[in-house]
């Protein structure tokens, strides 16, 4: 199963003379789909438009997990997210033929903006079926790209059923967003990067959606080096490729529901299915509110926008096992609308109770108001919004509502603020805002 571990040095010069002999010959089963011949000649295809992105070592996150984190940033690339890798190799194997017939494909907005950008450099028509539940953002940048957008059902799965249609009658080329043995290839070139520029790699995390990253990362890097951990990351409420694995064929889920819209899969991808069986060694799901906090986490902390898809990775960290390892998260994306940036932003201050409601009745009478500041000012509160409801009762001389939303450092200082709010003589009652 490929040589022992080597040091640093060593190793990354073996992996740019290609490995070794046995690698080179591709002794993995299905050689035929993805080889290390076809993963070296994508890496240099894609470079083409790809932007470097060098891995980016997280000092927060390794502090809090106990290992050596290493962040995949391809939300810095020129579309915003890693999809123009897999859709710019595959279009430049297609012929000048099926080129000029016209592209097409679904997507939830990260392919569709790869193919559009990549149809542009070859300078041929592009299509785009994307679900009506596309942020805007993405929409509009895929239209900028030069690309005809058609809007349609509510999930990938319907968009995707539509472009079929559209493709049989225009007579299109169809380019699968990741059910495609040569998208995934150009996917997998992220795989490449990574172990060049970290040869003792231990741990890669990779986001899931219909399983084309997952399906090229995971089998380059066993190429590679068949002692790399690959795990996949997929949201708990659109968990289709954990599913699958656990029957041991592809399956359909009923219905998705997660907010991270990029990974939002009924069911993943046939062809893809055998590599991730073989090759990815395990799967994490995580719930939209970690993906919430993971958000602000990135923000702040490494002053970055990742969209929710992207942060799977980040948010799965916690649940890994392991201590001391080198992993390496793949940030796939960070095409985020600001309508949705901002409600994530909310509810990460109101997850972390650095944004709390509270109400409280007040006897009605001058200088009550003015009371209840001061004990928030000389415990340091901050009051964002104040509202006085005079006809919380009938009698308005027995009380008035009052409801304050206020800053706090977090849920050490709230409960300090409402300590002192309580000495005061009040009785404040959190309100749950916004979910």
């Amino acid at each position: 199963m490929g040589a022992e571990r080597k040091t640093g040095e060593e190793a990354a010069v073996e992996v740019m003379e290609g490995i070794t002999e046995e690698v080179m010959e591709g002794e993995t089963g299905m050689e035929e789909g993805l080889t290390l011949e076809k993963f070296e000649e994508a890496s240099e295809v894609v470079k083409k438009v790809t932007l470097e992105t060098k891995l980016v070592f997280s000092e927060y996150l390794s502090a809090q997990t106990g290992n050596k984190v290493y962040l995949k940033p391809e939300n810095m690339q020129l579309t915003g997210a890693y999809k123009l890798r897999g859709a710019y190799y595959k279009i430049s194997t297609l012929t000048d033929e099926e080129r000029a017939k016209g592209l097409i494909t679904a997507s939830a907005g990260n392919h569709a903006q790869g193919v559009a950008y990549a149809a542009k450099a070859y300078g041929a028509k592009a299509v785009i079926v994307m679900p009506t539940t596309t942020p805007l953002m993405k929409v509009n940048r895929t239209k900028g790209y030069g690309a005809e957008v058609v809007l349609y059902g509510d999930v990938y799965d319907e968009a995707c059923a539509k472009a079929y249609e559209l493709a049989e009658e225009n007579g299109y080329t169809f380019i699968h967003p990741f059910d495609d043995l040569t998208v995934a290839t150009g996917q997998g070139t992220i795989a490449m990067e990574i172990v060049k520029e970290l040869p003792l790699v231990d741990y890669i995390l990779v986001p899931i959606g219909g399983g084309g990253l997952a399906t090229g990362v995971a089998t380059l890097a066993k190429l590679l080096n068949p002692k790399i951990k690959v795990i996949g990351v997929e949201p708990a409420g659109a968990n289709c490729m954990q599913m699958s694995i656990a029957q041991g064929h592809v399956v359909t889920l009923p219905k998705v529901s997660t907010i991270a819209d990029g990974t939002a899969v009924k069911t993943p991808g046939n062809k893809l299915f055998p590599y991730i069986q073989k090759n990815l060694d395990d799967i994490i799901t995580v719930e939209d509110h970690e993906l919430v906090v993971a958000f602000l986490d990135m923000v702040e902390n490494h002053k970055t926008v990742v969209e929710n898809s992207g942060l799977l990775t980040v948010a799965a960290l916690k649940h890994m096992n392991v201590k001391g390892k080198k992993v390496v998260a793949i940030l796939s994306g960070g095409n985020m609308d600001v309508t949705t940036m901002s409600s994530v932003v909310q509810q990460g201050l109101i997850m972390r109770d650095r944004v709390f409601t509270v109400s409280m009745l007040l006897p009605d009478k001058p200088g009550e108001l003015y009371k209840v500041a001061g004990i928030i000012a000389k415990v340091n509160g901050n009051v964002v919004e104040l509202e006085h409801n005079q006809f919380v009762t009938t009698n308005r001389n027995a009380a008035v509502e009052l409801r304050i939303t206020m800053e706090a450092f977090g849920t050490e200082h709230k409960n300090q603020i409402m300590k002192s709010l309580e000495e005061g003589g009040y009785k404040p009652k959190l309100v749950n805002v916004g979910g």
